[in-house]
């Protein structure tokens, strides 16, 4: 059984940093994906990043490129997301997540695992 349980959240000024983390308890190889999505009030869940374990190849959103670092570590069982130059926009609660497979996308639907959630919250 896969357990995601993220860590990290916080309130910053824009431009400020923060480091996600989640730890993921059950992935147990590697033909797994991981990733982050988040959702803002009265909006829909989107994907941010991705990341397959196997190769470390990653799938960014459009709106973090070059702001926004995923990582995990297969051997501690953790998935994070450094997020530089934060936005007011990027304000949302972030989201680890989990799925068996090869195919990395960033459609929330693909992922069958999910954490509670980690509010992140951004000041202009």
């Amino acid at each position: 059984q896969v357990q995601l349980v993220e860590s990290g959240g916080d309130s910053v000024q824009a431009g400020g940093s923060l480091r996600l983390s989640c730890a993921a308890s059950g992935v147990t190889h590697s033909t797994y994906c991981l990733g982050w999505f988040r959702q803002a009030p009265g909006k829909e869940r989107e994907g941010v990043a991705t990341i397959n374990i196997y190769d470390s190849s990653t799938v960014y959103a459009d709106s973090v490129k070059g702001r926004f670092a995923i990582s995990q570590d297969f051997a501690k069982k953790t998935l994070s997301l450094q997020m530089n130059n934060l936005k007011f926009e990027d304000t949302a609660m972030y989201y680890c997540a989990a799925r068996f497979g090869a195919a990395c996308r960033l459609a929330h639907s693909d992922y069958n695992y999910w954490g509670q959630g980690t509010q992140v919250t951004v000041s202009s």
